[in-house]
């Protein structure tokens, strides 16, 4: 694992990374590669636990492939090939869809073992990786962000320091405290997940599809909204979950806790999902989405992965757009070094516009749609009868669209665009 410097003196360098999680890793890992003196802090010591579906899409595997963790990816992650879907009686296997620039395949790890891998590469790259040390308060002077007061909790002489930074990027996760610190809210009109996940040792541990279920059902056999997977992790065990969106109309009045054992309970009996087979108590917490928490630019710091909600509605995943966020700050951060020019920091603001702007509106307006239970059990009904129109649901959900040519789907989606363009917004 990363080298820690123990040293208590206090400490400048060009960049401070608050978050050793993917976005601050993977932010870390692109500016010491490219020559920059960069300091991570992470709360946790490696390895360590983190709430998680724990499933990699083409996304995120060309993302850890272009750090160069492709072969310890493929020797720790379990490969998978696509999606198996379940939903009113009907189940489709999908393989991922072709595409110019992304693999054709996923993997399953724990966020334990993947996180650990991308620090110790960051680490590898150039950057110093602080473990149980928290940014427990802003550094400000005149007015700006230059730096943070660091708690230390894993040296001889345990204790604050001062962490001197140019530029600050923020990257603590869904809670983010430290963002908070610094006036980050979230726009609660945008759409918030919820979701609940476990492991179980299971007999198909290593099934070469990830599995979800459309249509979770209680012990009476009503239809719940809410959406359930299992992951295989490959190593004895799978991922077992449940997911919520606020958008709908039963948001507050569901208990995920009791969501998740009625979805274990009424799994397939060949999973062999049951308390004897439980590794341990299920953990969850809250997903911001659709980039809803911000602002994500300030005169010296950027506010990237789950710190700026930049988890996609339309599916919940978040890894692939930490790692993407975390890689677009760290081209704005080494823009604004290179230059001299801290206004270079706008860049990374528009480069989220352009690759999600649209993007995520038409999810936000989507998410809204079946929020309302009657709508979704149509769609998916109508869905699972329809391979070639899962087919282009999976290729839009998993943001896998073509840039090379106008197919089926991208077809759809412009339709969809179009309409998501003239839709009322919700107010911030």
């Amino acid at each position: 694992m990363p080298v820690i410097d123990d040293t208590q003196d206090d400490r400048s360098c060009d960049v401070l990374v608050v978050g050793g999680g993917p976005s601050g890793s993977a932010c870390a890992y692109w500016l010491a590669s490219a020559g920059h003196d960069v300091v991570v802090v992470e709360t946790k010591r490696y390895p360590r636990e983190k709430t998680c579906g724990d499933g990699l899409t083409p996304r995120s595997v060309r993302q850890l492939e272009e750090m160069g963790l492709g072969a310890q990816l493929a020797a720790a992650g379990h490969r998978y090939e696509g999606l198996r879907s379940h939903g009113f009686g009907r189940t489709l296997e999908l393989t991922w869809p072709a595409h110019p620039e992304l693999p054709g395949y996923g993997y399953v790890i724990t966020r334990k073992d993947l996180d650990a891998l991308v620090a110790e590469r960051a680490a590898k790259a150039g950057a110093t990786v602080w473990e149980r040390a928290e940014a427990s308060a802003p550094l400000l002077e005149d007015g700006l962000l230059r730096g943070a007061l660091v708690t230390r909790k894993d040296t001889p002489d345990a204790g604050a320091l001062t962490v001197r930074a140019r530029y600050v990027v923020v990257a603590d996760g869904a809670n983010s405290r430290f963002g908070r610190a610094l006036g980050t809210s979230r726009t609660r009109s945008y759409p918030l997940g919820m979701a609940i996940r476990g492991y179980y040792r299971s007999p198909l541990h290593d099934q070469r599809w990830i599995d979800s279920w459309l249509d979770i059902r209680d012990r009476a056999g009503n239809v719940l909204p809410g959406y359930g997977w299992i992951f295989p992790v490959g190593d004895g065990r799978v991922n077992v979950g449940v997911g919520l969106l606020s958008t709908s109309n039963q948001w507050k009045a569901v208990n995920t806790t009791h969501l998740m054992e009625s979805f274990v309970e009424l799994a397939p009996a060949e999973w062999d999902l049951r308390p004897e087979t439980c590794c341990g108590p299920a953990t969850g917490g809250r997903l911001p989405m659709g980039l809803s928490v911000g602002p994500h630019v300030g005169p010296t710091y950027l506010v990237v992965g789950d710190a700026g909600g930049s988890i996609n509605p339309f599916n919940g995943e978040g890894i692939a757009y930490a790692y993407e966020t975390g890689r677009m700050a760290a081209d704005a951060v080494h823009l604004a070094l290179a230059s001299g020019d801290g206004l270079a920091l706008r860049s990374y603001q528009q480069a989220l516009a352009d690759r999600y702007g649209l993007y995520y509106r038409v999810a936000r307006v989507f998410v809204r749609v079946i929020g309302h239970p009657e709508i979704m059990k149509v769609l998916v009904s109508t869905g699972m009868r329809n391979r070639t129109l899962m087919e282009w649901v999976l290729r839009i959900m998993a943001n896998l669209l073509r840039p090379d040519e106008l197919g089926p789907a991208e077809a759809a989606y412009r339709a969809l665009a179009a309409l998501a363009r003239v839709a009322p917004q919700p107010t911030p």
